[in-house]
């Protein structure tokens, strides 16, 4: 044998440790601090991603449309009641959207090919034009200025109908027929989208 080898044999075994993993009770107090910060990192995880998807799932419900209830013949009959009520205590801007019966034009194609075939209106009342509308409020106000310019004291009112929001530009309120008849002239030759809505006699 060569000089600088040992000889073991087979007593020199009982000694030696071997290399596996050993788990005394000294070990005990830093598995329990790893296993802690592991449970709550891997929990903060979680809740990140779950209110993620909550986030997502709220955002893609506020997007679909929802369906319009659907109202008993004892709550209409309720509704109508009370609204009779609180329609005696209001003045005619906050009763208009109640009584308004919308007349619409022609369409922009009929109109412009028959535009003289659009006869005045003879009933005498109380009528409002609308002069569009629009989702956009900044158009609508570029629409009113328009009109505004051109002498037609035009207002922008904000309607809510459903989820959407609407920008009308209206005119009136207007008891003069000639008066009215010469604005519808007047809207029609700037192509506008025009409903005449009476609302009253």
């Amino acid at each position: 044998m060569a000089a600088g080898r040992t000889k073991i044999t087979s007593r020199d075994y009982k000694h030696a440790r071997t290399s596996g993993f050993s788990f005394d009770r000294i070990h005990w107090p830093e598995f329990s601090i790893g296993l802690a910060i592991g449970l709550a990192c891997a929990f903060a995880v979680h809740l990140h991603y779950r209110g993620a998807e909550g986030r997502a799932n709220e955002a893609r419900a506020a997007e679909a449309p929802k369906p319009e209830p659907r109202r008993s013949d004892a709550a209409i009959d309720a509704a109508a009641t009370d609204g009779e009520d609180a329609a005696k205590n209001l003045d005619f801007y906050d009763m208009l959207p109640k009584f308004e019966v919308v007349i619409p034009e022609k369409d922009k194609e009929v109109s412009r090919e028959r535009g003289s075939t659009l006869g005045p209106i003879e009933r005498p009342g109380v009528y409002v034009l609308q002069a569009g509308s629009y989702r956009d409020l900044a158009e609508a106000q570029r629409v009113g200025a328009q009109l505004r310019l051109q002498g037609i004291d035009a207002q922008v009112q904000r309607v809510a109908v459903d989820e959407d929001v609407w920008h009308r530009v209206r005119i009136g309120p207007i008891t003069d027929l000639a008066e009215l008849n010469r604005l519808r002239a007047k809207l029609r030759a700037r192509e506008l989208d025009t409903l005449v809505i009476r609302v009253g006699e």
